[in-house]
């Protein structure tokens, strides 16, 4: 993605570099120019290594054509860096849309890992509401509990069984089947030995499938050595495009580096959008920034009326029973 953005950026920028004239000039039969001797030919074909935007004869007219080209040169290749830059943010720090709703009550689900339960019968997510309530035939009588509330087939009662379905989904190009399995193996559970760089392959996979989450995870393992050698700039790179999926947890750690770094204008505009999509310790973090002047109180004020729109949109009934009945059904992460 980041090969692409740049990619933009040299095809957006040339209406900004039209005053910088140092093209070798190519018509409609791939004439071209030597910008230092002024030779025609189709063989002219030195081009400069940096701006790729003028060419040469040969090397000795490249050489003897450096010290004019130089300053135009940086300047073209600063122009469209900053510009490449100016794009990449401006995907970056796009508000993604919001998680979908859950197929049965069609209410948005939480953000909350314990908030939903991912079905590998039917490759569903189900919020936690949904999952513990009674279930009803026809006649309304209530029935076994153990079935998916959405597709109505039994849970699996063995481990066995419950890999023997996530296998099927994966076969079905279900990318967050692929995710669990490559959690399974970095985590050693559910029968699968401990295998980062299987856990890796699978998390790309599951990336390139458009599950943002397995992103966060590929940055999780470079930012501290998990089958990779540990590289914080592709930890960064890989928790941006979480982030620009819509991954909160990758856009909070986001936040917390621009933080570190001292950009805290960055770092602000990361927690906003990590809180819009439902991470309540952005908003801790917002309130902290606020308490030592590095955020203003329009900007706390935002904050809070950002989170209280989320909970708006993910609170229920169903779900604060669930919650109630069981902690580990819980929706919200306490802010306490």
């Amino acid at each position: 993605m980041t090969d692409k953005i740049c990619n933009d950026g040299l095809s957006e920028v040339n209406d900004k570099l039209n005053n910088i004239n140092m093209s070798s000039t190519e018509d409609d039969n791939d004439i071209s120019i030597c910008v230092n001797c002024g030779k025609e030919g189709t063989d002219i074909n030195n081009i400069c290594n940096k701006c790729k935007q003028v060419r040469y004869c040969n090397a000795a007219c490249k050489k003897k054509h450096r010290h004019k080209h130089k300053k135009k040169c940086e300047e073209y290749v600063r122009l469209v860096a900053e510009h490449a830059a100016e794009l990449h943010d401006e995907k970056l720090f796009k508000q993604p849309p919001p998680k979908e709703d859950c197929p049965i009550c069609f209410v948005r689900l939480p953000a909350h890992h314990t908030g939903g339960t991912y079905k590998s019968c039917c490759g569903k997510v189900i919020c936690s509401g949904c999952i513990h309530a009674p279930l009803y035939d026809d006649q309304g009588n209530i029935v076994d509990n153990r079935k998916c509330p959405f597709c109505r087939i039994p849970t699996p009662y063995t481990v066995e069984e419950g890999n023997k379905r996530l296998k099927k989904r994966m076969k079905a190009g279900d990318a967050q089947a692929i995710y669990s399995l490559g959690y399974y193996y970095s985590e050693g559970i559910y029968g699968y030995s401990l295998d980062h760089k299987k856990a890796l392959e699978l998390y790309h996979r599951a990336a390139e499938l458009g599950y943002a989450k397995a992103y966060t995870n590929i940055g999780y393992a470079y930012d501290h050595g998990q089958g990779v050698k540990v590289d914080k700039k592709k930890a960064e790179h890989y928790w941006e495009l979480a982030a620009m999926g819509g991954h909160e947890r990758a856009r909070y750690n986001l936040g917390i580096n621009e933080e570190n770094a001292g950009n805290m204008d960055r770092a602000l505009k990361h927690h906003l959008i990590a809180i819009r999509g439902g991470h309540s310790t952005s908003l801790k973090l917002i309130q902290r920034m606020y308490s030592v002047g590095h955020a203003t109180k329009g900007d706390y004020t935002t904050a809070l009326q950002t989170y209280q729109e989320y909970l708006g949109e993910i609170k229920s009934d169903q779900r604060d029973k669930a919650a109630a009945a069981d902690e580990r059904n819980r929706y919200l992460l306490s802010r306490k």
